[in-house]
């Protein structure tokens, strides 16, 4: 009895994360290959709903100045979107700190209490580790061959999270960071990256393009992202949750599906932006 429900459970479970999979997988590459505005918004969406979870992430512990933080991350995407610089952009991360820091100073001024080392830090570091990540992966997708590489990293990251799954669970004996995420193992770490140089070698074939740069982004990907993946599990541990979110049926939330792409565009577009010049 208790074997049948716990395969009716997995099945269950299993077809939810494929329909959610698939809606999400869905309108994700239609917005990259229509492009426009509808890629800005759908890229402009999901960077803030991550930033809404991280700053609840970091809620549980800090005080914050959350509504600060998403103005701020509303005003970057706003700015990649429209083709201001990277500069314009990362003086709002500048002016940013100084607004919370003022607002420290009228809290203690007022209470006599103040959070500033806290605020500051936590309310930054949702911006530039969930926000600024999108703007790069917004002003990418404008070049000429950025549809290609934004596509490769999409399905690099994502052929990666399915073959690190499926060998860890499969021929995993030895734990990769048990401290911090028990499941994972060396051998899925080894099938993540093996399907991430995968996924950028079909790129490549399809699209007939040189592969050497595909697959070195193929190789970044398969590294940086499972690094990217094991980073949040630790802002969750800390804030004692197994999920950021709960709006994605049977995967969590968004930061959570994500997590691993910030890393690698981040990456991704600093090796871009250094070819490119």
């Amino acid at each position: 009895m208790e074997v049948s429900r716990f395969k009716g459970n997995f099945t269950g479970n299993l077809a939810l994360r494929s329909v959610s999979s698939v809606v999400l997988v869905s309108v994700v590459l239609s917005s990259l290959y229509v492009g426009g505005w509808y890629w800005r918004l759908v890229a402009s969406a999901v960077a803030m709903v991550s930033l809404w979870e991280f700053y609840v992430l970091l809620s549980s512990r800090y005080s914050m100045s959350r509504g600060m933080g998403l103005l701020a991350g509303l005003t970057m995407l706003w700015a990649a979107s429209v083709g201001l610089s990277l500069s314009s952009i990362l003086a709002v991360i500048s002016l940013l700190a100084f607004m919370v820091l003022f607002v420290e100073v009228l809290r203690r001024q007022n209470t006599g209490q103040s959070d500033a080392l806290a605020n500051i830090g936590g309310t930054l570091a949702g911006v530039a580790y969930v926000v600024l990540p999108w703007c790069f992966l917004i002003l990418l997708r404008e070049h000429t061959w950025g549809r290609l590489f934004v596509l490769t990293i999409f399905l690099c990251t994502w052929f990666c999270d399915v073959t690190a799954y499926f060998v860890g669970s499969i021929w995993g004996r030895y734990s990769l960071c048990d401290k911090v995420s028990a499941k994972k193992t060396w051998e899925g770490f080894g099938g993540g990256v093996l399907g991430s140089v995968f996924a950028s070698s079909l790129v490549a074939l399809i699209f007939e393009f040189p592969p050497l740069p595909l697959l070195l982004l193929g190789l970044l990907c398969g590294f940086a992202g499972q690094l990217g993946d094991l980073g949040e599990s630790v802002l969750k541990r800390e804030a004692g949750v197994k999920d950021s979110g709960s709006l994605i049926p049977g995967h969590g939330g968004f930061l959570d599906r994500f997590d691993s792409i910030l890393v690698n565009s981040s990456l991704a577009f600093i090796i871009f932006e250094v070819l490119g010049r």
